[in-house]
């Protein structure tokens, strides 16, 4: 069930300092996920980071906007339940952000 969904757009900086805050972790990241566990369905917390976005689209030699996609994918499947620890799971998970972002290039009727 789809719930409620924040998507907020830091620094390299800010996500750095909320991932060695709040996850113990002293690397820079694209995304950190809050669940929202008083609320019903999908819903959280969405940080990232742009600076990530654009660094990592130059490395993938894909679009910002492609990049930017994935990884908001990528933290609604973290919310839905799927991890990305292991070399099973992470290959998981690139199956279903693939998948998920051959949607947005779906033609509608419409565009016909």
């Amino acid at each position: 069930m789809a719930g409620e969904l924040s998507f907020i757009y830091v620094s390299d900086e800010m996500l750095l300092k909320m991932n060695r805050e709040y996850l113990g972790h002293d690397y820079f990241t694209d995304i950190i996920t809050f669940e929202y566990e008083e609320l019903e369905g999908v819903s959280g917390d969405l940080f990232i980071s742009t600076d990530r976005v654009i660094e990592n689209a130059r490395k993938l030699q894909c679009s910002e906007e492609s990049e930017i996609r994935r990884v908001m994918i990528h933290g609604v499947l973290h919310l839905l339940g799927y991890k990305d620890k292991s070399t099973e799971e992470v290959l998981k998970m690139r199956q279903l952000e693939e998948a998920a972002l051959k949607l947005f290039h779906v033609k509608h009727i419409s565009d016909v």
